[in-house]
């Protein structure tokens, strides 16, 4: 609705001692009693100050709306009742002509709103009754449900959590009328990440979700165990080397949960073996774990496909009838919604197993480098000034006029510093943090990168400086430098050494020109690098990064590779769900249609040559694998006993269909065999999140070399783009053995991968240590080599090891 024009025919009459009483209007209160007719045909009647409508009047426009209230200098400011001549009506207060403040709005088609306005948007705290009886009632931002907020549908069911951009998103609890509650992590709408699922008949099952459906480890709890989440109903669990604590609780006051995909990597190399999902048997089949009771409580079963294309258990021990009264979890694991892999355990097994892990993750925190700084308070305090000095820098150089940057930005001497006292100055707010110095290298530099990377400056500071606040990670490799990740995983924030911010601010002339030149460079985005000064004159050096892996796809499994052999094997023994593998871990070769890989290998050489030309060393590939479900489980789905949270409301159910692949018609939207190519379309492309990505989409040779997309079941198309979301199908390295054996050649995979770790120079030091372990080993099989073999060896690796070309 639009302000009222103030515009009035002088020469209409006054006469406020003919007017008879006006509904609303108090004749005493105000200045001048008017009648008043427009050659538009609109009407009023009411006070005037002036020529100006001004107090209590009664405005009728020529297409039948109504406004009788308050009026101030011609505009409808006060208490009022608008209506519509769709019978639609609002009363409540108004500003300035816009609805603004507290009002009750009822629409034609019978829902209700009553709640906070802003400039005729609902905003602020409200409730709402839909027509066909849904209600919510919570926080609006902008006209849709945003913050905390509980919904009832008419058919019993009812969410109670957050909300972003008008669905379930971050932390809530949703119960069902048939008695079923989920209490966990929501994205846009779906079950998204870690969560407790509580069953009608008593049972529960913790684990992590992806897009609506199981994927990844969970535990079961059936109804007759002693499942000690009926007390206090409290999960842990880990996600990205942070603990994440989910409480049920229905309350609107709940803490965020950390809404970030959750990065649970699982050893597919034992799921997907030879003795695994897919290899033939002739074993009979047998009921579901839950309704069957076996002997051995840590019996291990992989679900497998027999011939006759029926599914079957299979287990590696002997099988008999259990106790009634035996305490019996089940350890689960999911490839989204399809059950994979079951191992039944006895609960006592399971806590201690639990408690061990806990005792080992205390010392391996305990083990942290940067003693001192990240203990306790003091990494608070980091995060705080982290943000204070972001917000200060980033506000301080945007409304600068946009230009090309010169050599003067460059170097050590192009800085910003800023003092930020505790208890504020004229320039710095007040804060929580204690007295530090801030400091922001080339800072027009880097606004010119970001802009370069296509990130807007507000969006930037939303996502480090919001009210959300950073989440700490533990350090995947052995620098022991500090991580914080941005709550919605599009920055990734890591310490650095006095050495490597030297490199860095060395190197950062022709990086800028690469990247700028190379638009889909697979080197490292840096956003911002900046240093704190605490008290005692400690420095803290940081550089703000892009997360190569923002995307709503799980990320199964991660690889860091090098191409060097020595030291680069994990110890099985310590491979956990967020460990980062290396080159000897890897058990896959990767095959992708050849212009892709095409332009990747010319990407490759194009970076690996800046390195060389940098004198850089030590760098590795970080590859993120997204599993497909293989095509003979691909809709497979549970059955209504084996899971029965599927919602029984017509939104629910949208959910779900939408996450198979359906329309609420049972029409295909998405082919059952997973991923597909095909052309590009930039109007129906996904690109959010991840808004650092810049490049074209990528050329395919099997479509004609036409640009393309990728159709992934259950998430949409998405943007195909050099090192994101690239399609490729994963080939187990079998021996000849088991090659013969196996009834299957391939896995579809997504493909995340990006250059990091660019910051070490070939130094004196580095040529010592070089020396130093060719004595022991093989030159060609450490690390630590000279840049242009360096480069070679990492290249051909790629080439031959990991993205072999298909014959």
């Amino acid at each position: 609705m639009t302000r009222l024009k103030t515009l009035f025919d002088e020469d209409s009459e006054t006469k406020a001692e003919q007017l008879g009483p006006v509904s609303g209007i108090n004749v005493e209160n105000v200045e001048r009693l008017t009648e008043k007719a427009f050659s538009n045909g609109d009407f009023y009647v009411g006070g005037f100050k002036e020529i100006l409508p001004n107090g209590k009047g009664k405005y009728t426009w020529s297409d039948g709306t109504v406004y009788e209230g308050d009026w101030e200098a011609g505009k409808m400011t006060g208490k009022g009742l608008l209506l519509w001549p769709s019978g639609a009506k609002y009363y409540g207060d108004i500003s300035g002509g816009y609805l603004h403040g507290s009002g009750t709005f009822t629409a034609s088609d019978g829902s209700i709103y009553e709640g906070q306005w802003r400039m005729n948007i609902q905003h602020g705290f409200g409730r709402k009754k839909y027509s066909n009886s849904d209600v919510y009632e919570g926080d609006w931002k902008e006209g849709v449900h945003e913050g905390n907020g509980r919904y009832f549908w008419n058919n019993g069911n009812k969410y109670a959590g957050n909300w972003k951009y008008g669905k379930m998103h971050g932390r809530g609890v949703m119960e069902w009328v048939n008695g079923d509650q989920y209490d966990g992590c929501w994205f846009n709408g779906f079950r998204h990440g870690y969560g407790i699922y509580q069953y009608a008949d008593g049972g529960y099952y913790s684990g992590t979700w992806t897009r609506g459906l199981k994927d990844g480890k969970g535990i079961f709890y059936p109804a007759v165990s002693k499942c000690p989440l009926k007390k206090s109903c409290i999960y842990v669990g880990y996600d990205n080397g942070h603990k994440s604590v989910l409480s049920q609780c229905s309350s609107l006051n709940l803490e965020e949960c950390m809404d970030k995909k959750p990065s649970v990597k699982r050893s597919l190399s034992e799921i997907i073996s030879v003795n695994g999902v897919l290899r033939s048997s002739r074993r009979m089949s047998h009921k579901t774990a839950e309704n069957s009771r076996l002997s051995d409580s840590s019996t291990e079963f992989i679900i497998r496909n027999n011939s006759s294309g029926t599914f079957s258990l299979d287990s590696d021990a002997g099988q008999s009838e259990m106790q009634e009264n035996t305490a019996v979890v089940y350890e689960r694991e999911y490839m989204q919604g399809v059950m994979i892999k079951e191992r039944i355990r006895d609960y006592t097994e399971l806590s201690l197993q639990a408690e061990g892990q806990t005792k080992c993750h205390a010392k391996e925190t305990k083990k942290s480098t940067c003693i001192g700084i990240i203990k306790s308070k003091n990494s608070y305090h980091l995060m705080l000034d982290l943000q204070l000095g972001i917000r200060y820098t980033v506000g301080k150089i945007t409304p600068v006029p946009k230009r090309e940057v010169r050599t003067a930005d460059f170097g050590d001497r192009a800085r910003i510093t800023m003092f930020f006292p505790k208890r504020g100055s004229q320039f710095t707010p007040s804060h929580k943090s204690i007295d530090f110095y801030w400091m922001d290298y080339c800072p027009m530099v880097f606004r010119n990168l970001r802009e370069m990377f296509k990130l807007d400056a507000a969006e930037y500071m939303m996502s480090i400086c919001g009210d959300d606040g950073l989440t700490q990670i533990s350090s995947p490799g052995k620098s022991g430098s500090i991580f914080y990740l941005s709550l919605d995983d599009k920055f990734v924030i890591k310490t650095l050494k006095r050495s490597e911010l030297k490199v860095l601010l060395k190197m950062l002339p022709k990086y800028y020109n690469h990247v700028k030149e190379h638009e889909n460079t697979l080197i490292t985005k840096f956003f911002g690098l900046h240093r704190i000064t605490l008290p005692g004159r400690r420095k803290v050096r940081f550089v703000v990064m892009g997360n190569m892996f923002c995307t709503e796809l799980q990320i199964h499994r991660r690889y860091d590779l090098k191409g060097s052999t020595h030291g680069r094997c994990t110890d099985k023994n310590k491979i956990k769900e967020n460990t980062t593998l290396k080159d000897c871990d890897l058990s896959y070769e990767f095959h992708m249609d050849k212009s892709l890989r095409k332009f990747l290998f010319h990407q490759i050489a194009m970076d690996c040559e800046f390195l060389k030309s940098q004198q850089i060393i030590d760098y590795s590939l970080l590859l993120g694998l997204h599993f497909r479900a293989p095509e003979q489980l691909n809709g497979l789905l549970e059955s209504p006993i084996m899971m029965p949270n599927i919602e029984s409301s017509p939104a629910g159910q949208a959910y779900v269909l939408l996450s198979l692949g359906l329309t609420t018609e049972g029409e295909v939207l998405f082919p059952s065999k997973g991923l597909l190519l095909l052309a590009h379309e930039p109007s129906s492309v996904n690109t959010e999140p991840g808004p650092h990505i810049r490049g074209r989409a990528l050329r395919a040779f099997s479509l004609g070399d036409k640009e393309v997309d990728v159709l992934v079941p259950g998430t949409g198309r998405l943007r195909v783009q050099l090192g994101v979301n690239m399609p490729a199908q994963a080939k187990p390295k079998l021996s000849r053995a088991e090659a013969d054996s196996a009834d299957f050649e391939h896995l579809e995979v997504v493909l995340f991968m990006g250059i990091i770790d660019i910051l070490q120079e070939y130094n004196a030091k580095k040529k010592a240590e070089h020396a130093c372990k060719s004595v022991k080993f093989d030159p060609l099989s450490i690390s630590v080599i000279e840049p242009e073999l360096y480069a070679k060896r990492f290249t051909n690796f790629l080439q031959q090891t990991v993205f072999p070309d298909q014959p």
